[in-house]
């Protein structure tokens, strides 16, 4: 089976740390499990720990730490070479710009609306589309 390219928007990575048992939860775990790989760049990784430091969340530093350093361990790094500007939201043009460079198959959101459908071989799609690939059993 050939591995599950894929990068991770923002949205999703802060469901996952608010609910534990919710579908962005397991989108996150099946992201860095094998045969999935999980590309982020520098500018994600900031991004990612910008927000789930933002006070309103009121996610746990432990649990912020905890799920910065489970990516950082388990996602390949990328350095995107073009800059973007593709998407309704400019913020959200980083998740491409990493999604071109790592040739990625699918960019997982809950903002689809935020992002083109596809982007050159990236398919946008929701957690829920992405467990039906990856694992359909899950889904109920």
């Amino acid at each position: 089976m050939l591995p599950l390219r894929l990068v991770i928007d923002t949205n999703v990575l802060i469901s996952a740390a608010i609910k534990p048992s919710g579908l962005q939860r397991t989108v996150l775990l099946l992201a860095i499990t094998k045969p999935a790989r999980l590309y982020v760049s520098r500018s994600i990784l900031e991004e990612y720990s910008e927000v789930l430091a933002r006070p309103e969340l009121k996610i746990r530093k432990g649990l912020r730490q905890q799920l910065l350093q489970l990516i950082k361990n388990h996602s390949y790094t990328m350095a995107p070479i073009q800059q973007l500007e593709v998407t309704d939201d400019p913020d959200d043009n980083i998740f491409l710009e990493c999604a071109d460079a790592a040739k990625v198959d699918y960019l997982v959101t809950d903002n689809q609306k935020h992002f083109p459908r596809f982007w050159k071989k990236t398919k946008v799609i929701t957690p829920r589309e992405f467990i039906s690939l990856a694992a359909p059993h899950l889904i109920q």
